[in-house]
């Protein structure tokens, strides 16, 4: 693997140091903004399925794997949580829809776009790491970003800081709308990658075995619970 340079984690430890992201963030939104158009061909070669088209069906296969929810076991669904999820169902059909007419084209989606993937060489910025990307509402990735960004530095998620760098990544696409459009949309996708994340885990998990299979496996349902947590309300 050749040298990719230091490693934006090693660079940040402070709220101080969030001047790489509001650097980096605008280059990633670029970068989605550019393959808008190709998403055929990210499918082609291999990138997931998470579109909002498809995402409800993907989820409904997904609630009848019962043995992948761990229902009654520890770190698993409860049986009341599965049946609240059932129930849901349509509510989250609504808020794709939803998220969907404001017309922000899908694109390329990466899962794990944190710190710790992210390399800096001569004032360049390198992304790695696209092993599980796929194709969905862009804003799908900031989920992840944010957690990792406020578990390292303490930060809670409705935080000044990180409102902030969500306004530097929004900005880059106010073609699409304003910037207050913008902010509700984010909050939709924030909520939709939550079930990105567990069908990835899934495809994840279903795929090994022993020790890792049984070690990851509680991501599943528990990126289900952290969407029963946030809810399914749809902006009026």
């Amino acid at each position: 693997m050749p040298d990719l340079g230091t490693t934006m984690r090693s660079l940040i430890q402070s709220t101080v140091d969030l001047a790489h992201w509001q650097r980096v963030l605008p280059i990633y939104a670029k970068v989605q903004i550019d393959l808008a158009g190709r998403t055929s061909e990210l499918l082609e070669l291999g990138a997931l399925d998470r579109r909002l088209a498809t995402l409800p069906d993907q989820l409904e296969r997904l609630m009848r794997n019962t043995d992948a929810l761990l229902i009654d076991k520890p770190n698993g669904l409860t049986t009341e949580e599965y049946r609240r999820l059932l129930g849901l169902l349509p509510e989250f059909a609504s808020m794709c829809n939803h998220l969907a007419a404001y017309q922000i084209p899908e694109t390329i989606h990466h899962k794990d776009f944190h710190d710790a993937n992210i390399f800096v060489r001569d004032g360049r910025y390198t992304f790695s790491d696209w092993g599980e990307s796929g194709v969905s509402h862009p804003f799908c990735t900031l989920l992840v970003t944010f957690r990792v960004i406020a578990w390292r530095l303490e930060l809670a998620e409705d935080s000044a800081e990180l409102e902030r760098l969500r306004d530097v990544y929004l900005e880059q696409w106010t073609e699409y709308g304003a910037l207050k459009d913008l902010r509700q949309a984010f909050g939709l996708a924030y909520r939709v990658a939550m079930v990105c994340r567990a069908l990835t885990w899934h495809r994840i998990v279903a795929g090994v075995d022993g020790a890792v299979n049984e070690e990851d496996a509680e991501a599943v349902p528990g990126w289900l619970q952290e969407l029963l947590e946030a809810g399914l309300a749809i902006p009026s």
